[in-house]
């Protein structure tokens, strides 16, 4: 990978990270469609509202409202991307071996492309199914992941690989956004939340029997 394109991602990823800090008591966010030149912009200090969505998986078209009486874990990445998202997804699937089978059947992951251009159904499933933690793979229309992103406060942009141009990268926040059984955003969790932690908040945040 191209080292400006891995400094590119990196520094990205301080940035959001640093926002994250921020995010549960100030409610300060960047949020994010993709301007004309392909770069993320910051465009509002709004908290993310979230919400429902409807996205497309490999067995057909899945809501967030599905999910209804069950703790939901929202990660937006790409098949692609060579180390946050296996960073995060792997860490994900560590906590999730560590769940007793009530805490599993309470929880849902979901797995959203932000590389709709490349990350089909079929690939997104398949790529979610190498972390073995029931992670469904999602994707959509450019516009419909456009509109959900600026929801949640999700920051994405393309990035072309000057030295391959087939080739090309897309940086994104890295987030896992917390959405409690009715639906609502609660909180989100900086990239590389460790095992222990994500653990911790499954069982804070999920509902109680």
């Amino acid at each position: 990978m191209n080292p400006k394109l891995i400094l590119s991602v990196v520094l990205l990823g301080a940035l959001i990270g640093a926002g994250a800090l921020l995010y549960p008591t100030n409610q300060t966010q960047v949020a994010a469609p993709v301007n004309a030149t392909g770069h993320a912009q910051l465009i509002s200090n709004d908290r993310p509202a979230g919400g429902d969505f409807t996205l497309t998986g490999v067995a057909g078209e899945h809501s967030l409202s599905d999910f209804k009486g069950k703790l939901v874990l929202i990660y937006f990445g790409y098949t692609f991307c060579p180390d946050i998202c296996p960073t995060n997804l792997g860490n994900l699937s560590v906590a999730y071996r560590g769940l007793s089978q009530a805490q599993k059947d309470n929880l849902q992951i979901l797995f959203v492309s932000v590389d709709p251009e490349r990350d089909t159904p079929q690939r997104l499933q398949q790529y979610a199914g190498y972390f073995e933690a029931n992670v469904l793979g999602l994707t959509g229309t450019p516009d419909t992941l456009a509109q959900i992103a600026q929801r949640y406060g999700v920051v994405y942009a393309k990035v072309d690989d000057v030295n391959n141009g087939s080739n090309y990268a897309v940086d994104h926040s890295a987030f896992t956004y917390v959405v409690d059984a009715q639906g609502k955003l609660l909180t989100q969790l900086p990239h590389a939340t460790s095992p222990d932690d994500f653990i911790a908040a499954i069982q804070l945040y999920q509902p109680k029997p």
